[in-house]
């Protein structure tokens, strides 16, 4: 393991900042090798800091760090460019995928995989591919990374292989259950979802409508379920806009 009072220089995205005492900025940042690192970007808000360019949200840097604190001292940040600033639509999706990490993710914990599906989801969303499919690809990336990996093969009960014609409930602590296998107590599970929807979100193929609304209610739920419930607050400004 890394002294934690060593320098180190590494890519990595900033997931969120926000103003620290006078002039500088307190980071959480999300480094390939290091995952999730709080630190302290001293005078970064000061008119004249050249920090106040390079530490953007969605554009790839390279930080330097030090300190054996719980939140470190930035040392260095250099903009490493090559994506373009995402906007409209793409940028609250920016949004809710930060948010996501920075609630569900622990500290200091490498997630080499997670960052490059980071990557790859905000390059796509920098290109304006659709967002819906961008989304539930990383999503599905982050939870198999933190460990709760979704079964979408094989039936939670039995280990039966998926019917596509059939329907199934998602029981985060199982997986699918089919609809007509499973007691009255369990019908109330929402929501209820094709087979061909979860073979279809295996392998990450988005073109049926139906799979995609049906991959949007199931992630937002095992999301939920992981977030123990708390509301984000991506999602309700989004509602908002949509509301306008």
């Amino acid at each position: 393991m890394t002294d934690r009072r060593t320098t180190i220089a590494e890519r990595a995205y900033v997931l969120h900042a926000q103003p620290y005492r006078e002039t500088s900025l307190l980071l959480e940042a999300f480094c390939r090798s290091h995952g999730r690192v709080a630190m302290v970007a001293r005078g970064a808000r000061r008119p004249r800091s050249l920090l106040r360019s390079v530490l953007l949200a969605f554009q790839p840097v390279s930080l330097a760090w030090f300190g054996k604190a719980e939140v470190r001292t930035l040392a260095n940040a250099e903009w490493l460019g090559g994506v373009p600033l995402l906007q409209g639509e793409a940028l609250l999706c920016g949004y809710y995928l930060n948010e996501l990490m920075v609630k569900l993710l622990p500290r200091e914990d490498s997630h080499e995989l997670l960052f490059d599906a980071y990557q790859r989801a905000v390059g796509a969303l920098a290109r304006g591919e659709p967002s819906s499919p961008v989304l539930r690809g990383f999503e599905k990336a982050l939870l198999s990374e933190l460990g709760y990996a979704i079964t979408l093969r094989c039936d939670g009960a039995g280990g039966r292989e998926l019917d596509p014609q059939a329907s199934y409930v998602y029981d985060p602590e199982r997986g699918p259950l089919e609809v007509s296998r499973i007691g009255r107590t369990l019908m109330a599970a929402e929501p209820i979802l094709r087979g061909q929807t979860l073979l279809d979100i295996a392998r990450d193929d988005y073109k049926d409508p139906q799979t995609l609304a049906e991959a949007k209610l199931l992630m937002r739920a095992l999301i939920n379920h992981r977030l123990d419930y708390q509301p984000l607050s991506s999602r309700r400004v989004f509602r908002e806009l949509l509301e306008l």
